[in-house]
C-alpha cells in the first residue's frame, strides 16, 4: 500500500526534512512550505512508520502518513477538544490556582488525561475543591491566562473559509466555551455547567457531565444535524477522554497529546501548531 507522508515542524530545516524523506523512499517529494515537505507514493508499512516516527520525533518533526488525494473538501466538520487542544491551558487547574489548590487539582487532571482515572469521577473530585471560590475568578482565568494554541486561529479561518462547520466539545466549562464560540465564530459548543450561587462556586456541576461517551455522542448529534456521516468529521484532542470521539472520525488528530492518544490517532501534531492540519490535507 502506498501513502503520502507529510513532514513538518516549526523549526525544521530543509536538510532535516530531506534526511527524513530519504528514509521513506518516496516516488517524489514536494515542498509545501518553508518548514514542510510532502513525500508522495511512499511504500507504507507498520515497520516504516515506526522507524520514521522515532526519527522524526528525535528531530522535532511531525511525520503524518495520509492517503493520497485527501483534502479539506473531503470533510464537513472539525470537532475540537478545548483544554490543552484549542487553548494552551487546563481551565480547571487555573481556576484551582485562585484557591491555592493548583498542584492537587492538576495532579488529578493529568491522571485523568492519561486515562488512569474515570473522567466523570475525577471532574467531580476536582470541582468540589473549588467550593466557595468567587465566580469572578473565571473571568480572571479567561482574561489573564487563556491563550489560543499556536496556529489555532489560522486553522479555524482556513476550515471556515473552506465551508466546514466547527464544534468545540469540552469536559471543561461553558463559561469558557461560550466566550470562545463568540470570539472565534464557532458553530457549535458543548461543555459542563458550573453551579454558581450568591456569586460563589458551589463545588457542583449542573446536569450531566461531558465525559468521553458524551463527547462522542455530541459529535454524532452534530453530524446528524448537519446530515453528514462521522467519517466526514475531523476530530482533534489530547487526552484519553477524547479517544471515543476521535475513534468515530474520518480523521483523528492528536495535538500535543498523551502517548495513549498519539498511539490511536490517525495523525499526531507534537511540534507543529494546529494549522499543521492544513499541510496534512
Amino acid at each position: 500500500m502506498s501513502m503520502n507522508l507529510v513532514l513538518q515542524g516549526p523549526q525544521a530545516s530543509q536538510d532535516s526534512l530531506d534526511q527524513l524523506a530519504s528514509l521513506a523512499q518516496p516516488a517524489r517529494t514536494v515542498r509545501i512550505g518553508e518548514h514542510a515537505l510532502r513525500c508522495e507514493d511512499v511504500p507504507f508499512s507498520a515497520e516504516l512508520k515506526e522507524r520514521i516516527d522515532a526519527a522524526a520525533f528525535a528531530a522535532k518533526v511531525d511525520a503524518c502518513f495520509i492517503e493520497a488525494g485527501r483534502t479539506l473538501a473531503d470533510f464537513a466538520l472539525v470537532a475540537m477538544d478545548m483544554d490543552s487542544t484549542l487553548i494552551t491551558i487546563e481551565c480547571i487547574d487555573e481556576i484551582a490556582d485562585m484557591q491555592g489548590l493548583k498542584p492537587q487539582v492538576a495532579e488529578i487532571t493529568e491522571a485523568a488525561m492519561r486515562g488512569e482515572l474515570d473522567f466523570a469521577a475525577s471532574l467531580t473530585r476536582r470541582v468540589v475543591l473549588l467550593e466557595g471560590l468567587d465566580a469572578s475568578a473565571l473571568q480572571r482565568v479567561y482574561d489573564e491566562r487563556l491563550r489560543i494554541s499556536m496556529g489555532g486561529e489560522a486553522m479555524l479561518q482556513a476550515v471556515q473559509a473552506a465551508g466546514l462547520k466547527t464544534l468545540l466539545v469540552s469536559g471543561g466549562f461553558t463559561f469558557f466555551t461560550d466566550r470562545l464560540k463568540e470570539r472565534l465564530s464557532l458553530d457549535f459548543t458543548h461543555a459542563n455547567v458550573l453551579e454558581v450561587a450568591d456569586g460563589k462556586l458551589t463545588g457542583r456541576v449542573l446536569g450531566g457531565i461531558v465525559d468521553a461517551e458524551e463527547k462522542m455522542r455530541t459529535v454524532q448529534r452534530v453530524c446528524a444535524q448537519l446530515g453528514i456521516d462521522p467519517q466526514q468529521a475531523i476530530v482533534m484532542g489530547d487526552g484519553a477522554n477524547d479517544l471515543k470521539m476521535m475513534g468515530i472520525a474520518g480523521l483523528s488528530v492528536a495535538f500535543r497529546a498523551k502517548p495513549v492518544v498519539r498511539a490511536q490517532a490517525s495523525v499526531a501534531l507534537n511540534f507543529s501548531g494546529l494549522d499543521g492540519l492544513l499541510a496534512i490535507l
